[in-house]
């Protein structure tokens, strides 16, 4: 068995999401996400795109429902004890293995939460699964209630948050290196992925994401690469990933002499990211973080070219993103709390120029407001 945390902060998160569940009233809860399966076992893997489920009941107890492949899996990242297997075939309906092992919990009767947004659950098999359960027990919408514990991080995975980040680091100084015109993205991007693991890190929840020229405008990895011109931009946005937890930066790097445009889209960018932190406080809304974000870019006059939400949550993610609950929008009345990890970026795309501005940085709430994670500056870049 390979476990990342130690028994006693996972006991302690299982009796936390329990609680929470006698708060609903719920007798048990059903788990399609692979984040909220690493968070209360340790188990990790890919196998989420096939049908598989954590049950997790009111009274402690926990069982895995998954494929043959990732038996062995569980057994070895995790501390489910009890692992079932549903055996692959045509028309095979796996609900039904389900009920049965949740016969054997004793729930028949009982009120369940489940996670239906999720990726581990498809609409075809979220049919399944209410038609394979009708009638056995009632089923609920848990789908925030695990996330919202995972989203208020442990001194243990702040510590993975903290690697994440030095990893991140690493990945820009060998951009910073590498970057130039002339230079071909993907040795970019092999030189980053390199730093990270190097380091010990980890894929991350998704590609890195790299543009120059029009490229720089995409905020989404995108397949085809480029080579960096004399008078170019690069929009780099990735994340340092360790035991699965990310820290993320974004920056565009300018080849060449930056133009006067440039220059004033890194400086509002610039007062963007320092109203926004300044606003990241214990008890304040993240819609009040967007609000700063927002009343900065627009004065500067970039409301066209500006995005409708300015960073997110992050923790242990999988793919097919590292994007965790709960974001910062317009009057989200999520209230931050300490040992939160966000990630706060500000992205000036002007398709009507052609020009393209970004900075992200992660960092952690405290009591007093903010700790910035990266030893990065977030001065304007030529390479």
């Amino acid at each position: 068995m390979s476990l990342h945390f130690d028994s006693a902060e996972m006991q302690s998160r299982r009796q936390a999401v329990i609680r929470s569940m006698q708060s609903r009233e719920l007798d048990g809860i059903l788990l399609f996400k692979q984040e909220s399966m690493y968070y209360l076992t340790g188990y990790d893997t890919f196998g989420y795109c096939f049908f598989q489920c954590l049950y997790l009941g009111a009274d402690g107890r926990y069982f895995l429902l998954t494929r043959a492949p990732d038996l062995r899996q569980a057994q070895h990242t995790s501390d489910i004890r009890d692992i079932r297997v549903w055996v692959d075939g045509e028309g095979v309906d796996p609900s039904a293995d389900l009920k049965r092992a949740l016969a054997d919990y004793g729930v028949s009767g009982k009120t369940l939460g489940c996670e239906y947004n999720a990726y581990g659950l498809s609409a075809a098999y979220g049919k399944m699964l209410d038609q394979g359960l009708q009638g056995f027990c009632r089923l609920v919408d848990a789908s925030t209630l695990v996330s919202e514990h995972r989203v208020v991080k442990s001194d243990a995975e702040i510590t993975y948050v903290r690697r994440a980040a030095e990893l991140a680091d690493d990945a820009m100084d060998a951009a910073v290196k590498t970057a130039g015109p002339g230079v071909f993205e993907g040795d970019i991007l092999a030189a980053m992925q390199g730093a990270i693991f190097r380091g010990g890190g980890d894929y991350p929840g998704n590609e890195f994401i790299i543009g120059s020229g029009a490229g720089a405008l995409l905020c989404r990895y995108f397949s085809g690469r480029e080579t960096v011109g004399d008078q170019d931009q690069l929009t780099l946005e990735y994340g340092g990933a360790y035991r699965r937890y990310h820290a993320c930066l974004m920056q565009t790097f300018l080849t060449g002499t930056p133009s006067n445009e440039h220059r004033s889209m890194h400086q509002a960018c610039s007062d963007a990211m320092e109203a926004c932190l300044e606003a990241i406080r214990p008890r304040e809304t993240m819609g009040r973080v967007f609000a700063e974000h927002a009343r900065v870019l627009d004065a500067a006059g970039y409301r066209e070219h500006r995005m409708n939400a300015c960073g997110y949550s992050l923790g242990a993610m999988y793919t097919p993103m590292w994007m965790d609950f709960p974001m910062f929008y317009a009057g989200n009345p999520y209230v931050m709390q300490t040992n939160n990890i966000f990630f706060v970026h500000i992205i000036l795309m002007n398709s009507d120029t052609g020009n393209s501005m970004t900075l992200g940085q992660t960092i952690r709430v405290t009591d007093a407001g903010i700790e910035r994670l990266s030893r990065q500056p977030i001065d304007m870049m030529v390479v």
